[in-house]
């Protein structure tokens, strides 16, 4: 019996939505109970509201829902340990201190048999900037409607 091999991916949506991001990525590990990783698998998991933190020179997934079933006690919205190199850890650091950025979680997916997570650094979005990106989208799909019908 081998690991399922299956490409599965989990997008954060809200991502692009509430933070203005930057266009470098960080494939990082991550550090997973079986049945968390299972339920990554079963696309069973949620990054709407995840953030990562850099606390005592480690990398922590935070508020991510990985619900595993069949575990008594397990609380779904645990800290998990990214898995990073020592350089990408101290350069997402120093930016993200220096630029005054946050971590963000993008996608969740699997490579072969491993999780990884696609990280991001984004300035969080003012209320306004959300505003017109739906103004935007509305005036676009009311042009799209007009184009339909005739």
């Amino acid at each position: 019996m081998g690991y399922n091999t299956k490409y599965m991916k989990i997008i954060n949506r809200k991502a692009r939505f509430n933070y203005c991001l930057e266009p470098e990525r960080v494939e990082a590990g991550l550090s997973l109970l079986g049945a968390e990783a299972k339920a990554v698998r079963d696309n069973r998991a949620d990054l709407s509201e995840a953030v990562v933190r850099i606390l005592n020179k480690e990398a922590y997934l935070i508020n991510a829902n990985l619900p595993a079933s069949d575990l008594t006690g397990y609380q779904p919205t645990r800290s998990r340990k990214l898995l990073l190199h020592r350089s990408e850890l101290i350069t997402l650091e120093t930016r993200a201190k220096q630029q005054k950025l946050t971590l963000i979680p993008l996608a969740l997916y699997t490579k072969g048999h491993l999780v990884k997570l696609e990280i991001a650094l984004g300035k969080p979005k003012r209320k306004f900037e959300k505003r017109g990106v739906i103004k935007a989208r509305d005036l676009k799909r009311e042009l799209e409607k007009e184009f339909k019908i005739r």
